[in-house]
């Protein structure tokens, strides 16, 4: 299974609050929304810091994580009329573009 990783980081102007409560009740549902979507992810999950004494603190805002069967399903997935039309530019309503990292893995579970 090939995993994408993408940490991110919420644009200038919205509270810290208001990114989470965006990412998660809005461009979530919106992407889980596409038929693709069912179609082609096998697991989508999203992710926000929480306070962790003793930690640093965290480089980024969030962190959102989508897992596919085959790069064949990733390409149809990531070239899709609605993902391009409706998914993709919702992401640049709350996400700074330029400061996000991605990570592309083979993901090897060790405990479940």
């Amino acid at each position: 299974m090939i995993k994408f990783a993408y940490m991110i980081n919420r644009i200038d102007g919205i509270s810290y609050d208001e990114f989470v409560d965006y990412h998660r009740q809005r461009h979530a549902p919106l992407f889980t929304s596409i038929p693709e979507a069912r179609q082609y992810v096998r697991k989508y999950a999203v992710s926000h810091p929480v306070p962790a004494p003793g930690y640093p603190v965290p480089a980024f805002d969030g962190m959102t994580e989508i897992w596919f069967d085959s790069w064949e399903d990733i390409n149809n997935f990531f070239s899709s009329a609605n993902y391009k039309e409706l998914v993709q530019p919702d992401e640049r309503t709350f996400v700074d573009h330029d400061s996000v990292a991605v990570m592309v893995t083979e993901e090897k579970v060790i405990i479940s």
